[in-house]
This record gives C-alpha cells, structure tokens and sequence, in this order.
C-alpha cells in the first residue's frame, strides 16, 4: 500500500461519527455523541467488502487521537471501542468509565 492508498480518517461533526476512506470510498465509521467535555462513542461498523484490513483499528486509533487533541474526554460504550482502550493503555488517562447515568443520556440523546 502506497502512500496514496493509506486510509484516510475524517470527522464529519455534522453526522457525529468518524469516517475512514479506502480511496474514495466511505469503508467504515465509528459514531459518537458529545457529553460534558466527553466524546462517547457507541457504534463503530466497517463494511463487510472491507473487513480483515485492520480498518477498525485505524479508525479507532485516529478518532482517539483527534479526541486528545481536542482536549475531550472518551467514554467506551461501543464495546469495539471499549477493547481497543484494552490494549492501547496509552488513551487511559483520557477515558472515563461508562455508567447507568451516561448510557441513559445516551438513550434519550439518540431518541429519534
């Protein structure tokens, strides 16, 4: 893979969800909803024409990332998320625990 094909990690704040790219091409998102200084992540889905890349991963990798930067918090609902933080010990300073209060706001924020 060339410089060119890498992947490519987006916000798109307006859909709340991070978008990873396979050239032009949307592959995968992981979504969000924002609480309190808090990104909480609930869903994150690669498409099937995508899967055994390690999209997911890089996905995850750069949402996280962009979540320091922008000096939130995470909170790991989306149980993807919540075992990437497993293994990358590196965001645990910046992760809050998921608890009945959060994924109730969650309910109620994703009521259509």
């Amino acid at each position: 893979m060339t410089q060119a094909d890498a992947p490519l990690v987006r916000n798109v704040d307006a859909r709340h969800r991070y978008e990873i790219l396979a050239g032009e091409v949307t592959a995968g998102f992981t979504a969000y909803r924002d609480r309190d200084g808090q990104r909480v992540f609930f869903h994150t889905e690669i498409d099937d024409a995508f899967a055994g890349q390690g999209l997911a991963s890089v996905l995850v990798q750069e949402a996280l990332s962009h979540v320091r930067d922008t000096g939130r918090r995470i909170v790991p609902v989306c149980p993807y998320v919540a075992k990437f933080l497993k293994k990358h010990e590196e965001f645990a300073d910046i992760t809050d625990p998921v608890t009945p209060e959060i994924l109730q706001w969650l309910d109620t924020a994703l009521a259509r």
